[in-house]
């Protein structure tokens, strides 16, 4: 009996959930995390896995460097490309990544002017994702089915997890120097 599949009714829900209020945190992403490994039988990784060839779940890592681009170029935007696109960005891919994309090129203009480094690795980041999306398609997906929009939501948390794990694991490794360089004085 525990190993019985869950309603689709949880993950459509779920789904819903996260697209009104544009919210993902860990219990909403474990739901989905949960819902994708028994009903659809995928292998998905507690944190990021770049290695993950799953359109939905690209698209979503992608989306969230969008997002983080936009954090660099604009800190503190009062509409964010969460607010304004995640439902069309999730949902209907072929439609919002163009003008995504577009505004996030602006973005990286804009950083590459006052941080070139940081722009590097953002353009860099964004190649090796887009370079794992399927050209032979022609592009970005018309549309993802309920259980790609699941991916795609578990990769854009477990990108965006990844960028916070970074700059805690830089802050811990500076703070454990510290001590050391007020020895040496």
């Amino acid at each position: 009996m525990g190993n019985l599949p869950y309603p689709r009714t949880l993950l459509t829900a779920a789904i819903e959930r996260i697209r009104a209020d544009r919210n993902v945190n860990y219990l909403r992403a474990a739901l989905l995390k949960a819902w994708l490994t028994r009903n659809a039988q995928k292998e998905i990784p507690m944190s990021l896995d770049t290695g993950i060839t799953d359109v939905g779940y690209r698209l979503g890592r992608l989306f969230a460097l969008v997002e983080r681009i936009q954090e660099n170029a604009v800190p503190g935007v009062n509409a964010t490309v969460r607010d304004r696109f995640f439902g069309a960005a999730s949902a209907t891919p072929a439609r919002a990544f163009p003008i995504i994309l577009r505004n996030a090129q602006h973005g990286l203009a804009k950083i590459r002017k006052e941080e070139a480094g940081k722009a590097i690795n953002l353009e860099k980041s964004l190649q090796e994702i887009l370079g794992g999306l399927d050209a032979a398609q022609g592009g970005f997906p018309a549309a993802l089915r309920l259980e790609e929009q699941g991916m795609f939501i578990l990769g854009y948390y477990q990108q965006r997890q990844e960028f916070f794990t970074k700059k805690e694991s830089a802050a811990s490794e500076n703070n454990a120097a510290a001590p050391e360089a007020q020895k040496e004085d």
